[in-house]
């Protein structure tokens, strides 16, 4: 019998737009196609310069994200207890004026007692500004609970970091290091790279506790224990010392190797920078053995020595005491290699490939470049090493410590920006670290009146720090304490808890966005679902008001007590800014919008539309015109095109100026978005062959990214082995300086203020029992499932609808598990039931499952008998917020003591078969209502 012929020409479709996609961080270029003003298919948008058209089944599954039944569908009111889901259809009108009402009476009386936090937003450069706007501290995006460990190390080290911020050069590198790195992030570039290294014939090398996703096609993986990252990079650079293979023309020219420390134990200057009158950094002269500044032309100084002054003073280079710490037998292999669990031959065998595809297989491109000093090259050298690290390296206590010794590893070798290596992409790179400092000091929070600063930024020393005359946090979540001092992204998964308990002090307004803080969010589920439902003596709840806007129906909806309903991706503006997190490449700086393919068909608005709505009902200043009307009556369209943080920069770079023929920075154009509308809803600028590699000292670069405002002025960026601000936070430990911590603060920041990266073993492992919670506990996220929200989405839904705890087969036959064992996990603070699989590929000391798959009963529009909340299950249940107690100790968040980032990597866990082999997760939560989506 003959198949009926199929008719593949039929069009079924009338119009094609292009946007950005949302069902990840990769920002990729798309089209939605369209049939009577009804999504039909998504592609890639093949001149888009992040994915070039590759697309991936999140984002062609996003047609099913936004016609998902869980989508929130009115602004709702809570008439019942917190959790009860009982709530109230309300106008919005009534919406904003609450939240209005809420919001004016915290602002009139003490802004502080705002707390407004985000989760996976994009759109972090206008949330910033409007909580600068509004005058509270109190404001962070997910970055602290996720990757801020990355970030600050990068910024502090190199002016630049990994995944946004950089990009390993796809087409010269030969060997590539992965640390950390899972399937969700980045995935599409990172796929169609490793694609060009395995045609190429590059080595791949993926250093993960679990070989999954890019782990599994490398050419080897080394299943190292969680949390030893740090000690195993710290071994290679002890090897590559030994050897003597270390770029030592990089480290004298372009890092501060051969600056002088000043060694005076006991002083005031003790480890500072020796520098002149003017606050330049010294280095040593061999010819007039005496000090030049350092850069200066012609001279050579020693990369290592010890001198002693003309004045007494004894000096250093820093690079000396580098050397001293990682060629210790702290360091050997040997020594490392149990800790670790990778043999000290592996490390050695590593650590000479490094070597030998650097200095025996350096690579020369016929491009010319002029260095900040003038001196002229007439090829670009490349050592063609280059490396990725992500979350799994900065989600443990010692992250920032263990991402700046990848990054001194990435210097030593001399690959940071070169033909090969891994290269930044603009508008970085940035000084060392940022300008920016953050505000909010005693003084700055005023009743009415705007931060005199950005409530984020970057410190430098203790006089930067948001702390009174006692010491005691000005912020809610203690970020720019002696709790954290360096928490750039600011501390989310701590608002909750510290509101709660009142410790700094009580807040009225939780306001919050995308941020699913009552389930997979938390750090810990139970603990923040009594936080967010205390009440105190009087019967009120101890966080009075919770505002909330989202999209879809989260388990975060039913513990908030207004909602403001979201659009889609596809329904909205949004801007992917040069000023936030931006799609750039590293041969050139990128932007791209959003714009609304269709119209909802529920009563949802744009989060940034009601957030400018709201700030020009409060009167903010610089949201309402001088006669009180409203300063972008058009909305976020009207703020992207209109706004600018300083003449001629605004959230877009593309197409400014008159007919937009300007870019970076130019007037205003009211035609800006129609015109990249035209060019696919995407800008990019291919930065000229002389300026796009050694950027940081590149003049021509230099010069050029001042022009374009990424740069205030254009100085080298002088790569920081040696952490300057760090040290300034020892000397306060030991008593020096206008701001110095209180006593129980002194020896934990003058154990981890050092300015030489190092090792420590993470914290819950150390103040654990070892015999009692033997296995590492560490979750990964899917490339199907980038967010809590992807397993709502019914196709997705058909790849994981459930999750496993995994664990090696090896130690399932010492523990008695067979595969498909119901078993118990149990940490010091929780336990829970799951389903165990066995597998070969992942450390044998370490469980682990995929995240955000679980799901409590009655969210999401799911059924209430659904895989994902009955079988699905979360390891948020057995991690603490806090360190565990110890006896008269201050109980310190589980974080990292420099940056504040969560530790939940850190998680230590027994593992045992359960007694109780019934087919259901635990624990079970009552179901909650399917409240406020769209009959």
């Amino acid at each position: 019998m003959t198949e009926p012929a199929v008719d593949t020409q039929i069009k079924t479709w009338d119009e094609i737009k292009t946007t950005t996609c949302y069902m990840c961080a990769c920002r990729c270029g798309i089209k939605v196609y369209l049939k009577d003003g009804t999504v039909k298919y998504i592609e890639g948008n093949r001149d888009h310069p992040v994915n070039k058209g590759v697309i991936c089944g999140k984002g062609a599954s996003g047609i099913m994200q936004h016609t998902s039944p869980s989508r929130l569908s009115k602004p709702l009111i809570r008439v019942g207890p917190r959790g009860s889901g009982e709530f109230r259809e309300i106008e919005w009108e009534e919406a904003l004026r609450t939240a209005t009402l809420w919001l004016s009476e915290v602002r009139g009386k003490d802004p502080r007692r705002l707390a407004f936090f985000t989760g996976r937003d994009q759109s972090q450069a206008l949330t910033g500004w409007w909580a600068s706007q509004f005058g509270t501290p109190n404001y962070a995006a997910h970055g602290g609970f996720c990757s801020v460990n990355m970030a600050a190390a990068g910024l502090y080290t190199y002016g630049g970091s990994f995944w946004e911020f950089g990009e390993p050069d796809w087409q010269h590198s030969k060997y590539f290091m992965l640390f950390g790195v899972a399937e969700d992030h980045a995935s599409n570039p990172i796929k169609m790279g490793l694609g060009k290294l395995k045609a190429r014939g590059a080595k791949i090398v993926s250093i993960n506790p679990v070989k999954t996703g890019y782990s599994a096609i490398a050419d080897e993986w080394i299943g190292i224990r969680p949390g030893t990252d740090g000690l195993f990079a710290g071994a290679l650079i002890h090897v590559l010392m030994e050897l003597q293979k270390i770029d030592g023309e990089y480290l004298l020219r372009f890092t501060n190797a051969p600056w002088l420390v000043i060694e005076n134990p006991g002083g005031a200057d003790d480890g500072l920078i020796l520098r002149n009158a003017a606050g330049t950094p010294l280095v040593y002269d061999p010819q007039t053995e005496g000090t030049k500044v350092a850069g200066t032309y012609g001279i050579n100084p020693p990369l290592m020595g010890r001198f002693t002054l003309e004045d007494g003073r004894k000096v250093v280079t820093s690079f000396t005491l580098i050397a001293e710490r990682f060629l210790s037998k702290d360091y050997a292999p040997e020594t490392v290699a149990a800790a670790c669990g990778v043999p000290a031959s592996t490390i050695r065998r590593i650590a000479g490939e490094l070597a030998h595809t650097a200095f025996e297989q350096t690579i020369e491109l016929d491009i010319p470049w002029t260095d900040y000093l003038g001196r002229q090259y007439e090829k670009t050298r490349g050592r063609p090493v280059s490396f990725h690290a992500m979350r799994g390296i900065s989600a443990h206590s010692n992250g920032f410590h263990t991402c700046r010794t990848i990054h001194l590893l990435q210097i030593m070798l001399g690959t940071i920006d070169c033909p090969g290596g891994t290269r930044y992409k603009p508008p970085f790179p940035k000084p060392i670290p940022p300008g920016v400092k953050p505000a909010g000091k005693p003084g700055q929070v005023k009743p009415l009146t705007p931060l005199p600063g950005p409530p984020l930024g970057f410190v430098t020393s203790p006089d930067d720090l948001l702390v009174d005359e006692f010491g005691t946090p000005q912020r809610i979540d203690k970020a720019y304490s002696w709790d954290a001092p360096i928490a750039a992204h600011g501390m989310m998964h701590m608002v909750i808890n510290n509101a709660a308990k009142g410790d700094p002090y009580s807040v009225d307004v939780l306001f919050m966005y995308m941020a699913n803080m009552s389930w997979n969010s938390a750090m810990n589920v139970p603990d923040t679902l009594k936080a967010l439902t205390a009440v105190r003596d009087d019967g009120e709840y101890v966080i009075p008001h919770i505002i909330y806007s989202d999209a879809y129906a989260s388990e975060m909806v039913h513990y908030a007590d207004l909602i403001l309903p979201d659009t889609t991706y596809l329904e909205r503006w949004d801007c992917i800014s040069l000023l936030d997190r931006p799609v750039s490449e590293p041969d050139g700086p990128a932007d791209s919008i959003r714009q609304p393919v269709v119209a909802p068909d529920r009563d949802v608005r744009p989060f940034q539309d009601v957030l400018l709505d709201l700030g020009a009902r409060l009167g903010l200043p610089a949201m309402v015109k001088q006669d009180g009307t409203p300063r972008y009556p058009g909305g976020y369209p009207d703020y992207l095109v209109n706004h600018e943080r300083a003449p001629g920069l605004g959230p877009l770079a593309g197409f400014r100026g008159h007919e937009g023929r300007m870019s970076g920075r130019g007037p205003v154009n009211p035609k800006q978005l129609e015109q990249y509308i035209e060019n696919g809803c995407h800008w990019f600028q291919e930065i000229p062959d002389r300026a796009k590699y050694y950027k940081h000292v590149n003049w021509d670069y230099l010069d050029w990214a001042t022009f374009m405002g990424f740069l205030a002025k254009p100085e080298p960026i002088i790569h920081q082995l040696y952490s300057e601000p760090l040290q300034r936070f020892r000397l306060a430990a030991r008593g020096f300086g206008q701001v110095t911590p209180p006593p129980e603060h002194r020896q934990r920041i003058e154990t981890y203020f050092d300015p030489i990266p190092f090792w420590y073993a993470p914290f819950e492992g150390e103040q654990v029992s070892g015999e009692a919670f033997p296995m590492h506990a560490i979750t990964q996220r899917p490339m199907a499932m980038y967010h809590a929200w992807g397993s709502q989405n019914s196709w997705l839904r058909q790849i994981l609808g459930r999750n496993w705890l995994y664990i090696h087969r090896k130690r399932a036959a010492k523990l008695n598990i067979a595969d498909g064992d119901w078993v118990t996990v149990t940490s010091h603070h929780g336990q829970i039931k799951c389903q165990a699989k066995l597998m070969d590929g992942q450390n044998e000391d370490t469980v682990w499952t995929w995240n955000a798959i679980g799901k409590r009963s009655g969210t999401w529009g799911l059924a209430k008998d659904a895989p994902e909340s009955k079988k699905g299950f979360l390891l948020n249940h057995l991690i603490s917020d806090l360190l565990p107690e110890r006896e008269g100790g201050y109980r310190y968040s589980n974080s990292d003591p420099v940056t504040g980032q969560a530790a939940w990597y850190d998680l230590r866990v027994r593992v045992e078969k359960a007694a109780d082999q019934s087919a259901e997760s635990a624990p079970q939560f009552p179901s909650l209502k399917n409240v406020g989506v769209k009959a």
